[in-house]
């Protein structure tokens, strides 16, 4: 599998998914006209790299913001990283989010807490 870069735009987050490293990264704001439209090629990715993953997968997500749909598609992205776990593999998903931001760790909590896979919450000075 090739490694997917996308460079951040105002509305949407960087992403980095290098499949070989089992390195996953997403950082920025997630506000898309279309969230299906953007976050169905990844999840489509990750459905593929499921079939074949590192020794060792990390997802980390260093979001500023996220809406609604985001949200809902920020949930299938990490059911399909769940998946991976649940078929015994090693996995990990890093939410960091920045001290004092209840918001976005309230987010990362409720995440965490419907899941059945491996997640940090990482407070961290600055995103």
């Amino acid at each position: 599998m090739e490694k997917i870069k996308i460079k951040e735009t105002t509305k949407t987050p960087s992403v980095s998914f290098d499949p070989e490293q089992g390195l996953f990264e997403m950082r920025g704001k997630s506000i898309p006209e279309n969230s299906n439209g953007f976050y169905g090629p990844l999840i489509q990715y990750v459905e593929k790299y499921a079939g074949s993953p590192a020794e060792r997968t990390v997802l980390s997500v260093r979001f500023e913001f996220f809406n609604t749909s985001s949200s809902n598609r920020i949930h299938a992205l990490f059911k399909r990283f769940e998946r991976i776990f649940l078929a015994d593999r090693d996995v990990l998903i890093r939410w960091y989010c920045e001290n004092g931001d209840e918001n976005m760790r309230d987010a990362g909590k409720d995440f965490k807490a419907i899941l059945q896979v491996p997640f940090e919450i990482v407070e961290v000075d600055e995103l």
